[in-house]
This record gives C-alpha cells, sequence and structure tokens, in this order.
C-alpha cells in the first residue's frame, strides 16, 4: 500500500504541474484565484476520499495519513507556486512605483500577466509618463519664463542706467519704459490666472450676454494688427445666434488668445474666418486659417499647460505658451470643451463650445 499512496502523491504533484501550465493561459487574477482556491481544497480531498475507499477495509489508517500529508504537502507547494506569479507581477509594480517616488521618472511597470494587472500597468506607466512630461514642460516653462522676465528686466534697468548717467532725458525713455512694463504686467497676469485654473479658485460670474457682439468686438480689437500683417479677418456669424450665459471678459480672452494664435501662424496674404453657430444644445465658435497647419502631436497637446510645439523658441516665436492652456481653463470653466483640427483645405480650425442654458 505504500507504493499507492506514493503513487496518489506523485499524481498530485503531476496534477500541479498541469495546473500551473493551464494557469498561465487563464486571462484574469480572479480566475486565477479561484483556480487556486480549487485546486488547493479539491485535491486532498479527493486523493484522502479514493483513499479511504479503497483501504478502508484493509485497515491501512497508517497509508491513509501518508496520502493525506503528502498530498496536502504538494498541493501546498503548488498553491504557494501559482500565487507566487501574482505576487511577482505586483512586487513588480510596487517596485516600479518606489522608483517614481524617488525621482526616477523613467520607471515603468511590466505590461504582462492577467488581465487586470496588464491593465493596471498600462494605466500606471501612462500615468508616469504624464508626469514625466509635466515635469518637463514645467521646467520648459520655467526657463521661458525666465527669458521673457528677463528680456524686459534687462531693457529698463539699460534705460534708467542712461537716464541716471545723464545719456538721456526721461521723456526719451518713459514709452519703452511703459512698453515693457506692460510686457511685464501680461506675462505675471498670465501665471496668475493659469495658477487660479490650475487650484479651482477662478470667480466666473455668469451672465446672459449677445455671442453675437462679443465675437464682433472682440474681432475688431484685432483687425490693426490683422491689416498690418496683411492678414484678411473676416467674421461669419449664423442668424438668430442665441444669447449665452457666460462670463464675457473671460470669453473675450479665450477667442483673443486663439485669433492671436492664429495671426501668429497664418503667413502674409492669408486669411482668417472665424464663425459662430448654434448646434444642438451647444453654441460652437471657430476660428479657421489658412496657415501651416498642425501636427498630430500639437493636435492633441497644444491646450496642455506648458507645452509649446517649438522646443527651440525664440522671441520672435511668441510669449510662454500660455495663451491656449488659459483658454481651456477657462472654457471648461464654463462647462465647455475646446479642440483642434486640421482643415481639408489646409491650415488649422480651433473652437470652442458652450452649453446652452438660462442665465441663472
Amino acid at each position: 500500500m505504500t507504493g499507492f499512496a506514493a503513487l496518489t502523491v506523485a499524481a498530485t504533484f503531476a496534477l500541479g504541474a498541469i495546473t500551473i501550465v493551464a494557469f498561465r493561459r487563464l486571462p484574469t487574477v480572479q480566475l486565477q484565484l479561484v483556480a487556486v482556491a480549487v485546486f488547493a481544497s479539491a485535491v486532498p480531498i479527493t486523493a484522502v476520499s479514493v483513499a479511504g475507499l479503497v483501504m478502508f477495509r484493509m485497515h491501512e489508517n497508517a497509508t491513509i495519513l501518508v496520502v493525506l500529508i503528502g498530498t496536502t504537502t504538494s498541493t501546498l507547494v503548488v498553491a504557494l507556486l501559482l500565487g507566487s506569479r501574482v505576487s511577482k507581477r505586483i512586487a513588480a509594480m510596487e517596485r516600479a512605483a518606489a522608483q517614481i517616488a524617488g525621482g526616477d521618472l523613467g520607471a515603468r511597470a511590466p505590461e504582462s500577466g492577467p488581465r487586470e494587472l496588464k491593465s493596471l500597468s498600462v494605466s500606471f506607466n501612462q500615468m508616469a509618463k504624464s508626469i514625466g512630461d509635466l515635469f518637463d514642460a514645467r521646467r520648459q516653462l520655467v526657463a521661458w519664463a525666465s527669458h521673457d522676465l528677463r528680456t524686459p528686466l534687462a531693457s529698463i534697468q539699460a534705460m534708467l542706467e542712461a537716464i541716471e548717467d545723464g545719456l538721456a532725458q526721461p521723456a526719451d525713455y518713459l514709452p519703452l519704459l511703459r512698453e515693457q512694463a506692460a510686457v511685464l504686467r501680461q506675462l505675471t497676469d498670465d501665471l496668475f490666472e493659469l495658477a487660479c485654473i490650475d487650484a479651482g479658485t477662478l470667480t466666473v460670474e455668469m451672465r446672459l450676454t449677445s455671442l453675437a457682439e462679443l465675437v464682433t468686438t472682440c474681432v475688431a480689437g484685432l483687425r490693426a494688427e490683422a491689416d498690418a500683417r496683411n492678414v484678411s479677418l473676416n467674421v461669419e456669424l449664423a442668424e438668430s445666434l442665441p444669447s449665452v450665459s457666460c462670463a464675457p471678459e473671460h470669453l473675450q480672452r479665450v477667442l483673443r488668445n486663439l485669433l492671436t494664435n492664429a495671426l501668429r501662424h497664418t503667413p502674409s496674404d492669408g486669411a482668417i474666418a472665424v464663425r459662430a453657430v448654434s448646434v444642438g444644445d451647444e453654441v460652437q465658435v471657430v476660428v479657421e486659417d489658412t496657415g501651416v497647419g498642425l501636427t498630430g502631436e500639437a493636435t492633441q497637446r497644444m491646450f496642455e499647460r506648458f507645452w509649446r510645439a517649438d522646443a527651440s523658441r525664440t522671441r520672435a516665436s511668441g510669449n510662454a505658451g500660455l495663451g491656449l492652456a488659459i483658454a481651456r481653463g477657462l472654457v471648461e470653466a464654463h462647462g465647455g470643451r475646446v479642440w483642434a483640427e486640421n482643415r481639408r483645405e489646409g491650415g488649422a480650425r480651433v473652437a470652442f463650445a458652450l452649453p446652452l442654458r438660462v442665465a441663472a
């Protein structure tokens, strides 16, 4: 009967090996844990039951005990091996999280294993990539903001030194000083407004506003700049355009930022069109230009905070790249959405939509 006991234990190990192979094919952690539980409970019970039926009348109690101990031990070993496969994948993700917490933003979790763990690893890696992109963008923002702050400050300092040395009269530099002060004020206002948007402390005072009047006024304010660049600026408003509940000064800021961006990327003799139309339960304002269009990355990321398409930006290429991020934050504060895409005819289309609702 000792041979029977050994055969039963060996059969248990063989079944465990088969289970380990089949275990890898189970797509979810839940199914794998169920498989471990079923194996750990069913195999000893089955082995002992079979041994008991065979040996009950032969008074082989010692053999039954050997079978019980052997099958239980082998089942425990197999269950531990199965469980370790899950724990190793979780440990790998834990190590990646610890590396990121320690400052290694390039750490990634292995994207393999059961469906739940694989999906979790993919989401974890996407989060890690977003964190890395954000830190890189913030570092770039510091460099860009420092550049934009240093340039007007250096100009102001040089003009003040010239006045102090008697090389110029205050009246000679007064217009230039005001211009440089305006540049500094604009940059600090942008940084402060973006900080308020990020912190969720932006105050939006909604009131019923004529969208047609708002668009017309904003376009008129930029027409002189468009004429200076020899760019045609047109407005197309739908008939019976409804009023919207919004903060007019914020909405003008959004449209002005979109138009400024379009002017920056539209060549001389180009054209920009501003369209407003009611679509379903929302109103859409679209800015189209005849520039070079958008890259795939720009279409996805141009509204992200601190992101710019041109990493080697010079002062001639624009400001610190905060305008579109601020526009997105202001639109979302109104419960709206903003997007960008390329036109079939060439150029870019940047638009935002606001929900139609009665002012409170």
